[in-house]
């Protein structure tokens, strides 16, 4: 009864002390750094739980990666909470609560030693490594995958334990039945197989897992006895080693789809950016970084640019230094096995993401310490007690300790946690303590874009490309800020440059569509919009630019049928909403117009063109309250915009009421000189 209260104390601490640290995520935002082709701007997701979101799911290589289980995780996040990025993080946070729970869990069932279970539980909740795979909404795939991959040693604990009861005899047995029969003919090890792709299928990175089932089986559920003689132990590891056939096999299969996938999205660097020495090189030193940041986690980035070329004297430092430490490990097999499976766990969990095989720009991240690190929490846990061996006050001295490493985790992955409240105070932090690189200038620039400061967003754009002058998307966002100032020349000559880089960049072309379509060139927009749509069939902006166009060209009936192919892509496109508003006011079909422009302002509540609108259209059906209404709401929130006083001042003229009508004329002569006598 004892032990049920102390254990129950644990998860009660875990919980608490995890919460505490990651509070503040609740009050974080979208990121403009992969958040939006996962969630924000996938119109895959943006529509919720649908069988063509599910098919998608399931059939697609977006972003580079397939990963069903991931995207069906954000599909259900926007069917409950829709686009609140509070709500989202709040999934991420119950992930990594559940993932702490669940290694305590599998580490205290199978050592029967809680205090030390919780201590590693612990440095998983609270390390600041974490953080990012945390409270990242893009990298929800690290805190899913890492639930099925717990879930995962607890049935293989299960299967393991169960085997054990059923005795000798009737395991050996089973043991000399074809290899290839004998996992399926247990329902536990299928269960095991089962959540074992669950998890490939929400981040391929879990094809390590039959690796580290390898060294549990070591230690410490001891399927290995390391001090019988060595052929009796040989035959042992060999029949272990064979009833992980599948699990290999799955993890073989994982590894092709998504070599294939990174490859065919682009993600993969190719030997010219990166030869494979400076990849080993980089491997070497990034072991040793991450073993430094563990033990003193500062100067933390969203990304550490890759160096290229690593000096010699680091490489070979790092080489010295990972070789001794394995040998170390090695020697203490026997008498602390928890060192070898510790160090391995470290070790071997991290290769699939030391870039050997090249994504991305990265030297390393963050976010790929999340399951690794618990080899290291392994070796702290078990071996710092034995270096207090013989001690007095041993166990004071032990929770001492613990708790003031603890409290300054809890301390640092909060202040990191303030970090991710949004994308710029994230930037500017990466560049405070990482060297100055474009991916994080293109996304800063991008970032101000995103809040309408366009004045700021170009030189983080020319900074970008000054430093790496061939990415298309780069020049793309720059033209779109050029654009957005009334500069359509310098916007299309960047839109160009980028169609140059990347003939298959869909939004150039409807970006550069837009340009031409301000300019008045109709005809250079709608084969701008064409051949974006042959890129991206369902590029739900090419459709709402070309409707434009063929607005501005008085094709009607073709600028209604592409705003109804938008909103049937994406719903949620506010401006093909707003558009098709328009598109039926000129038709003269009022009630659709009426909808599509309810539509539009509840799908964004501060868009006051949509009140300017929807004002106009019921002045037209005579209901001239509730146009003021409209125009009114539209006036507090651009307090600048000259049609709503002057259309609010026609509409209080109707109803008679001439001082209102005398005083919004006279603001809108003020905000417009000279076009106050009409819009």
């Amino acid at each position: 009864m004892q032990k049920n209260k102390q254990i129950l104390l644990i998860y009660l601490f875990l919980t608490i002390t995890t919460l505490s640290a990651f509070r503040r995520l609740t009050q974080c935002d979208f990121i403009n750094y992969d958040d939006p082709s996962y969630v924000t701007e996938n119109v895959h997701i943006k529509n919720g739980v649908t069988f063509d979101a599910i098919r998608w799911a399931f059939t697609s290589a977006y972003a580079s990666n397939w990963h069903p289980i991931t995207w069906m995780s954000h599909i259900l996040d926007v069917q409950l909470f829709g686009l609140n990025p509070h709500l989202h993080h709040s999934t991420n946070l119950l992930f990594h609560i559940a993932n702490t729970l669940l290694l305590f869990f599998v580490f205290n069932r199978m050592t029967k030693a809680p205090w030390k279970s919780a201590f590693v539980a612990a440095l998983f909740a609270l390390h600041p490594l974490h953080v990012e795979s945390v409270a990242w909404i893009a990298e929800r795939k690290d805190v899913l995958s890492t639930l099925f991959w717990m879930i995962t040693i607890a049935a293989y604990i299960y299967y393991v334990e169960r085997r054990t009861e059923e005795g000798g005899q009737r395991t050996e047995d089973r043991l000399r039945r074809p290899h290839f029969l004998f996992p399926f003919s247990d329902f536990r090890y299928l269960a095991v197989v089962v959540l074992f792709a669950l998890g490939l299928m929400a981040k391929p990175m879990l094809v390590t897992l039959p690796f580290v089932l390898l060294l549990l089986d070591l230690w410490p559920l001891s399927r290995v006895d390391l001090q019988m003689p060595f052929a009796a132990s040989q035959l042992r590891v060999k029949k272990i080693f064979l009833e992980k056939i599948p699990l290999f096999a799955l993890a073989a299969l994982s590894c092709i789809v998504t070599y294939i996938a990174q490859r065919k999205g682009g993600a993969v660097r190719s030997s010219d950016a990166f030869p494979m020495y400076a990849r080993i090189a980089n491997a070497l030193v990034s072991y040793v970084l991450y073993i430094k940041k563990a033990i003193w986690p500062n100067d933390l980035a969203v990304l550490y640019p890759h160096p290229g070329t690593r000096p010699l004297w680091q490489v070979c430092g790092a080489a010295l230094f990972l070789g001794a430490l394995t040998f170390i490990v090695v020697r203490k097999t026997k008498t602390h096995p928890f060192l070898p499976v510790g160090w391995l766990w470290f070790a071997g969990t991290l290769v699939p993401v030391l870039g050997i095989v090249q994504v991305g720009w990265q030297a390393m991240a963050d976010r790929y310490t999340y399951i690794p690190l618990i080899g290291l929490f392994i070796i702290a846990a078990w071996g710092v007690p034995e270096l207090f061996q013989g001690w007095r006050l041993r166990s004071e001295a032990l929770y001492a300790l613990a708790s003031i490493v603890l409290l300054f985790l809890c301390i640092g992955a909060s202040m990191q946690v303030g970090y991710w409240r949004e994308s710029l105070s994230l930037y500017n932090h990466a560049l405070k303590v990482t060297a100055d690189n474009d991916i994080i200038r293109h996304n800063l620039g991008d970032a101000y874009s995103r809040l309408g400061d366009y004045g700021r967003s170009i030189p983080e754009f020319n900074r970008a490309i000054e430093m790496n002058p061939g990415k298309a998307d780069v020049y793309n966002k720059r033209g779109v800020a050029f654009a957005a100032l009334g500069d359509y020349g310098k916007a299309i000559r960047d839109f160009d440059r980028a169609v140059r880089i990347d003939p298959e960049n869909a939004m150039a072309f409807t970006n550069r569509g837009s340009a031409y379509t301000r300019l008045g060139n109709q005809r250079h927009a709608i084969d701008d919009f064409n051949r974006a749509i042959e890129i991206d069939p369902k590029a739900t902006w090419a459709y709402n630019g070309r409707a434009i166009a063929y607005s501005s060209s008085g094709d009607r009936s073709r600028a209604l049928e592409d705003l109804l192919k938008a909103v049937k892509i994406d719903p949620d496109c506010v401006e093909a909403r707003f558009n098709l508003g328009n598109a039926y006011e000129k038709t003269g079909d009022h009630s659709q117009a009426l909808g599509e422009f309810e539509t539009a302002i509840k799908l964004n509540p501060r868009y006051a063109a949509a009140y300017v609108n929807r004002g106009l259209l019921y002045d037209t059906l005579g209901d001239h309250t509730k146009a003021i209404e409209d125009f009114s709401k539209a006036i507090e929130i651009n307090p600048g915009d000259w049609r709503a006083y002057y259309n609010r001042s026609a509409a209080h003229a109707e109803l008679g009421h001439d001082s209102q009508a005398t005083e919004d004329l006279r603001s809108a002569e003020k905000l417009r000189p000279g076009n106050a006598a009409g819009p």
